[in-house]
C-alpha cells in the first residue's frame, strides 16, 4: 500500500473511533435516569408522579402528557421535544421554560445529557420500547 493510502486509512479510522467515543449510549441514559426516577416514570405501565410519565418524549408537545397537571409556562412553550430541544432544556429547565414546576438543577454534561436523551428516545408513547 502507498503511504498516502495509508495516511487516508489511519485518518478514517482515527475518525470513526473518535465518533463512536461520542456515540450515545443508551445504557448510560438508563442509569442517568436514576436522577429523575424520584419525579418520572417510563416504561410500560408508567404513571405521572410529581412529573409526568415520558413514555413517547420524542415528537410529544410539551405539556401534553395525558392526566398531567402543567404549569401554564410548560403547556405554552410551544416546544416540540426533540434531541436538540431536550440537550438544550436538561442543561437548565428552569432557564428554558419560565414558571416550570420542575425543580431540577439540570444536567450539564453534554455526554450524560445525551445518553439520556438516547434512553428517553428509546420508549414509544404506550411505553414499549422500540
Amino acid at each position: 500500500m502507498n503511504p498516502k493510502t495509508l495516511s487516508a486509512l489511519a485518518a478514517v479510522t482515527s475518525l470513526a473511533f473518535a465518533s463512536s467515543a461520542l456515540a450515545q449510549d443508551a445504557a448510560a441514559g438508563k442509569t442517568s435516569f436514576n436522577k429523575c426516577l424520584a419525579c418520572h416514570a417510563i416504561g410500560e405501565g408508567a404513571k405521572n408522579k410529581v412529573g409526568p410519565e415520558l413514555n413517547g418524549l420524542d415528537g410529544r408537545h410539551s405539556g401534553t402528557a395525558e392526566g398531567y397537571s402543567y404549569s401554564d409556562g410548560n403547556k405554552n412553550s410551544g416546544i416540540t421535544w426533540n434531541k436538540d430541544t431536550f440537550l438544550d432544556y436538561i442543561k437548565d429547565p428552569r432557564a428554558k421554560i419560565a414558571g416550570t414546576k420542575m425543580i431540577f438543577p439540570g444536567i450539564k454534561n453534554e455526554k450524560e445529557a445525551g445518553d439520556l436523551w438516547a434512553y428517553l428516545a428509546s420508549f414509544k408513547p404506550d411505553g414499549a420500547k422500540k
